[in-house]
């Protein structure tokens, strides 16, 4: 799943930057990328671990 989210968020990220970049940016496309984007960076990071779930575990022994 990985591999799908990462080209996916980068689309979403360079449609809404070249959308951005025109005279008059369509709102709706700007607001519809960054939805993906961030949508795709939330399921990245779901599978990062915290850095202090190592430091809990070794305070609750």
């Amino acid at each position: 799943m990985k591999k799908i989210y990462i080209p996916i968020m980068a689309i979403a990220g360079i449609s809404a930057l070249y959308e951005q970049s025109k005279a008059k940016p369509n709102v709706y496309i700007m607001v519809g990328a960054i939805i993906i984007f961030m949508y795709g960076m939330m399921r990245l990071t779901a599978k990062v671990p915290s850095k202090n779930q190592e430091n809990s575990e070794e305070n609750d022994s």
